[in-house]
């Protein structure tokens, strides 16, 4: 397995298991929602590059920089660094590894 393919699918369960946590947490549906969402497409894109599918790494690169525009703005706004900042972390080593 490649350090891609090994990224997507780390980052992909974070993001979904932060969905879930910022739901339990603070009751947020969107966190929930949005979470899932990009989780799922995160491991999509993982099995898509497993299957040597040509769209999966562009498609973990897209929804990971999404994230990270996502988590700057809400880093920006709250100023602090949970879960923001931790998320803009992590998001940023998965996607150099996904430029590896």
């Amino acid at each position: 397995m490649s350090l891609k393919i090994f990224a997507t699918i780390v980052y992909g369960i974070l993001v979904f298991v932060g969905g879930i946590i910022g739901y339990s947490r603070a009751g947020s549906k969107k966190s929930l929602i949005a979470g899932s969402i990009a989780g799922l497409l995160l491991l999509f894109a993982a099995i898509a590059q497993i299957f040597n599918l040509g769209f999966g790494l562009a498609l973990a690169k897209i929804v990971t920089l999404i994230l990270l525009v996502v988590f700057t703005i809400r880093l920006i706004k709250t100023r602090k660094f949970m879960p923001a900042g931790l998320a803009l972390v992590t998001g940023t080593i998965a996607l150099i590894a996904m430029f590896s």
